[in-house]
């Protein structure tokens, strides 16, 4: 039986049966997951996104001069001294000055070829102010060239600089000195139109000179002495200005009648030398005037022991 069937399932003709084949595509995840490109990409974007950060980091950490001095770096120059072929760093295709170079001020050149620029003087370069044939554009290097409004911008620029070394200077000395740290709430620093005032105010418990005397006491003594080292510094003319509260004060000595107006007098007197003995130049004192109590510190209550004080005004040369 199973011959016949063998034989009935068999083609007639004595072919072979097709062969049936069966093709599995198995999937490998798009290509190996894009073949890593997009590593590649992820990385391009981290790395420029770490670059922008680096140098917005640096930009908040510098300066304005730092920040001048690097932009100055890639400002195109405009003259050129030295021949082809240095290219590198500032001496480029930009041009402009090196952040490393010592004045720290940009210059002028002038331009004869695309890849010609002027090196700068920290990598050997020419002084435009100092070497013969360079040109220098800068307006202030050259005191004969200023007019009388940038020559009057520069003194202001440097008396300004001068006024804050000062100020800093008196506020460390009296911050640090343990015998004066108790004073520094005594002593006023501002700006008028003037110059510098410095004025050393009396308070309940402190007084630079006794009731109706002219006698400078122990403490302030010290604090004039501090106070004429750091003054002895600057060139500034100076004025001293006595101050007393309202407290009336009258009495004859001898054929002079003694009171507020002739205390206040001497006491700035006193003041005077002092300072000059702490080594205040003679010639450097413009003024010595007493007030009385008639340009109080408290207007509201002249008999306010803060009224009573000396004024050391430090002028401004347009002052003088």
């Amino acid at each position: 039986m199973a011959d016949e069937k063998d034989a009935e399932a068999a083609p007639a003709d004595g072919a072979l049966a097709p062969v049936i084949i069966i093709k599995k595509i198995i999937d490998d995840g798009h290509g190996g997951a894009h073949g890593g490109a997009w590593k590649i990409a992820l990385a391009d974007m981290m790395t420029a996104m770490m670059a922008f950060f680096l140098l917005m980091w640096l930009l908040g950490a510098s300066n304005d001069d730092q920040r001048k001095s690097i932009a100055d770096y890639f400002k195109p120059a405009s003259q050129s001294l030295i021949p082809f072929g240095q290219l590198a760093g500032s001496n480029g295709m930009f041009g402009g000055r090196s952040i490393i170079d010592p004045d720290g001020f940009p210059f002028s050149a002038k331009q004869t070829a695309l890849l010609e620029r002027l090196t700068p003087r920290s990598e050997g370069g020419p002084n435009p102010s100092t070497d013969p044939g360079q040109e220098n554009e800068n307006p202030y290097s050259d005191p004969d060239k200023l007019t009388p409004e940038q020559k009057k911008e520069i003194a202001a620029a440097k008396e300004k600089a001068d006024f804050d070394k000062l100020e800093k200077e008196i506020e460390q000395k009296l911050a640090e000195n343990k015998k004066l740290s108790d004073l520094k709430d005594q002593v006023s620093i501002t700006r008028d139109k003037q110059g510098l005032r410095i004025e050393i105010i009396d308070k309940a418990d402190f007084a630079m000179f006794p009731s109706g005397g002219i006698g400078m006491q122990g403490k302030a003594a010290n604090l004039m002495k501090e106070i004429a080292t750091s003054l002895a510094q600057m060139p500034n003319k100076i004025a001293i200005r006595g101050h007393t509260d309202s407290v009336p004060f009258q009495y004859k000595e001898g054929n002079e009648m003694r009171n507020n107006w002739s205390l206040s007098a001497e006491r700035a007197e006193v003041t005077r030398q002092m300072l000059e003995k702490s080594g205040i130049a003679e010639n450097r004192f413009a003024r010595i005037e007493g007030v009385a109590d008639t340009d109080p510190f408290n207007p509201k209550d002249k008999r306010d022991p803060r009224n009573r004080r000396m004024s050391i005004t430090v002028l401004y040369n347009d002052q003088e």
